[in-house]
């Protein structure tokens, strides 16, 4: 056991087995962090030592740090990870929490989402596919987070304005709300980890939202819902990658 001046950690790991991935590798750092077996200050091993260890690809390891990287028990110094000085407030079982959540969203915008795309590549009016569609130009790689966030709200709104339906613009409302005052979602996109990835994530949603609107434009109902599909699938994992 090494103490907090840097020093890298002597813990063994077991290996896990292929069906556990990155997920139960950082259950099981998370559990030698908060049990004290590695220290606050510690480094922790290697991915190379870690990967021979839990007898996985290194691609593994590196989602599991990336998911204790945003959760704020370890950060990174250079090219090594460290326990964090001052420890937050986490558990496994808040982490199962934060995915179920992330899963639970997801389930009900596609069970809302979906239909909504398809209605309004069906139903718009030629003002709404032009609105929509400037939206869509707005967007722009490499463009901040918050800003982001703010012009994505607005076009999920405006392709469910343009459903045609007041109804369902009223329930998936509640369903935006939910997702953009959402703390759990607000943390994993600008709290501790990787901006690289975030980035990557923003960038996909950006050429998903161009899909959706030029379908949109030219009343392809099929291609707008396919293109919504590839989207929430895509945010959903990187969201859940994020937690680890």
């Amino acid at each position: 056991m090494s103490s907090p001046n840097g020093a890298t950690a002597t813990v063994e790991f077991e290996p896990v087995t292929r069906e556990t991935l990155s997920a139960q590798i950082r259950d099981r750092l998370l559990e030698r962090i908060t049990s004290g077996e590695l220290e606050p200050g510690a480094r922790v091993p290697s991915e190379r030592v870690l990967s021979e260890q839990f007898q996985v690809a290194r691609t593994s390891v590196r989602e599991a740090m990336q998911g204790l990287l945003s959760l704020g028990v370890i950060e990174r110094r250079g090219n090594r990870s460290f326990v964090a000085e001052r420890l937050p407030d986490v558990s496994v079982d808040q982490v199962d929490e934060r995915r179920e959540f992330i899963r639970q969203l997801f389930e009900t915008r596609r069970a809302l989402e979906l239909p909504i795309i398809e209605l309004a590549a069906e139903r718009a009016t030629e003002a709404d596919r032009a609105e929509i569609a400037a939206m869509a130009s707005q967007f722009r790689s490499g463009m901040p987070v918050a800003e982001f966030r703010e012009l994505d709200r607005s076009f999920h709104a405006a392709i469910a304005r343009a459903c045609g339906n007041p109804l369902l613009f009223e329930l998936y409302g509640k369903v935006l709300a939910r997702l953009f005052r959402s703390n759990d979602i607000e943390e994993l996109l600008t709290g501790p980890g990787s901006p690289a990835e975030v980035s990557k994530l923003v960038d996909e949603s950006i050429r998903h939202h161009k899909a959706i609107a030029g379908a949109i434009a030219v009343g392809d109902a099929d291609r707008a819902v396919a293109a919504g599909n590839r989207h929430l699938a895509s945010v959903e994992k990187g969201l859940i990658d994020r937690v680890g």
